[in-house]
């Protein structure tokens, strides 16, 4: 089962050997940053789970999480790296493998009808699971602990200067200065990177959980950056177009599965707290935050309460982000700080982001086998798929089919352009069935062997990322499919196909049973 909090989890890590304590004071401003970095690409401990733990191409990766005890500027304990490895992601989910995750929410999504009335009784406890997934209402919760309104400052917490350039400016950016001073008193840079951000539409209607970057720049006043086909987005521009500022709620800790939860590609007409409710077993339980018309989790360890503006905008970024480079300053919201509550003695989550591997790389991996299912439902051709970590994410996709027909491997690339945020996918590769998508070396070598780059690829244009800086115009610009398939007759000019090099079963059946006579080991 996954953990009610925060702390739980903390000590399950510590408990399982995946968590490592700093106890010499550390700073806020970029050394946790370089720490949590070698960590991260660091070998990972040894796993608890009878799961495997090793990613199949690029082995065990992830080290440990860490729990700094003492912060600099700050009485809060900080812990990062919490979700950075495979094993890690499976206790927070609380789940033996990503695969057995996958398959609950299959069953979820396309249930198999029961044919007899044994069946339908033995489905029983099973829909009264269903019906505990949606939130909890509660008073109060530990999340409330102590208040601050009047005295509510952000500078109070261990918020990250996470890279140098951070806050800086576009020049510093692209001559490669950093930004001066880079002094515990500097919040110019410092970012909240790991909380659900809570949104409503103006009715109260839509809850809404996402995990968006939060530019701190002073004690009570902070920037809302997110993208603009994100569903906070969405409902800041509902409230501006009624001349209202947007309540808000961010969110840190609570039960374990919240900050997947936050993170995850739902359909449009699905909660992330019903999700939540689901991956935890049991519904989320929320109680009134104390200045804001929001519900907040009760079992968090901090919750900022405040407004973002309908009107005010002010210059954010530039942020060191997951795709290895900073993303560039832009005009983004601000947020006016009503109250800060936390339970007592609290901890502070965060993260960082940048070349991976790094932590977000195993909630997206997680993501990627978890709706492997939910991906089917609209592309019922995709066997299976992988989003190598060098892609950060949305860079590149490969996909295995089973093909049937001509053209098959271009239709199955539109349709991932159509998935949500899949449509940001820059190359897509498609392959046979037969071919193991998650061996990257494997996929290269049927590129190699089967395109032919005028017959067999095709660019469109389309929406992107807005952080590649690679594309002609902010989040907009070409992308590529790639048919790696075997061709067939109606596919343009196609040769007779040949058949790839496999020794015969009875052989191969023939040297399994004599191996240990050639003395071989």
């Amino acid at each position: 089962m996954p953990y009610r909090d925060l702390r739980t989890f903390i000590e399950a890590l510590d408990a399982a050997g995946q968590l490592k304590r700093v106890k010499t004071p550390v700073n806020p401003v970029l050394e946790i940053t370089e720490i949590a970095d070698r960590v991260s690409k660091s070998p990972a401990p040894e796993a608890a789970s009878a799961a495997p733990a090793t990613d199949p191409v690029h082995g065990t990766t992830g080290g440990h999480a860490l729990l700094f005890e003492q912060v600099k500027g700050s009485d809060i304990p900080l812990a990062i790296n919490l979700f950075g490895s495979y094993e890690r992601m499976r206790m927070a989910l609380g789940c033996e493998s990503f695969e057995a995750l996958a398959d609950r929410v299959q069953k979820l999504i396309k249930p198999e009808p029961p044919t007899s009335l044994m069946e339908k009784m033995k489905m029983l406890p099973e829909l009264a699971k269903i019906a505990s997934y949606p939130p909890k209402q509660v008073k109060r919760g530990i999340c409330q602990e102590i208040v601050h309104t009047d005295d509510a400052d952000l500078t109070k917490l261990p918020i990250l200067q996470c890279w140098p350039f951070d806050g800086g400016t576009d020049d510093q950016v692209m001559v490669g200065h950093p930004k001066t001073p880079a002094s515990d008193s500097d919040w110019i840079g410092r970012y909240i990177t790991l909380a659900g951000i809570y949104t409503n539409a103006p009715d109260g209607s839509e809850p809404n959980i996402g995990m968006y970057r939060i530019q701190v720049t002073g004690p009570k006043t902070a920037l809302f950056h997110c993208h603009v086909h994100h569903d906070g987005a969405r409902h800041q521009r509902m409230w501006a177009r009624e001349g209202k500022d947007m309540p808000v709620a961010i969110a840190f800790g609570g039960e374990s599965v919240l900050p997947y939860a936050a993170t995850c590609p739902l359909p449009p007409a699905v909660s992330e707290l019903l999700f939540a409710g689901f991956l935890n077993g049991g519904g989320i339980q929320l109680c009134p935050a104390k200045t804001v018309p929001i519900n907040v989790p009760a079992n968090a360890e901090i919750v900022i309460e405040g407004y973002v503006s309908a009107t005010e905008t002010a210059r954010e970024g530039p942020f060191g982000d997951h795709t290895g480079f900073y993303s560039l300053a832009d005009q983004f919201p601000t947020i006016r700080i009503t109250a800060i509550t936390h339970r007592e003695n609290p901890i502070y989550p965060t993260t960082i982001v940048g070349l991976p591997p790094m932590e977000d790389y195993y909630m997206g991996k997680a993501t990627e086998r978890v709706f492997l299912p939910l991906l089917q439902t609209i592309i019922p051709d995709a066997i299976d798929y992988h989003l190598p970590r060098w892609g950060a994410f949305h860079n590149f996709v490969f996909v295995k089919i089973r093909k049937e027909y001509p053209y098959q491997a271009r239709k199955v690339a539109s349709a991932i352009w159509s998935a949500g945020q899949m449509m940001l996918s820059k190359f897509i590769i498609i392959v046979d069935e037969d071919v193991n998508v998650h061996d990257e070396q494997e996929v290269m070598f049927q590129v190699g062997a089967n395109v032919d780059p005028r017959r067999d690829t095709f660019v469109v244009e389309g929406p992107l990322d807005i952080l590649d800086h690679a594309a002609p115009f902010c989040g907009a610009g070409s992308k590529i499919g790639i048919d790696a398939t075997r061709k067939i007759p109606g596919e343009g000019v196609v040769r007779e196909w040949p058949e790839i090099l496999k020794m015969s079963d009875d052989v191969k059946q023939m040297v399994d049973q004599r191996w240990s006579e050639y003395g071989l080991g």
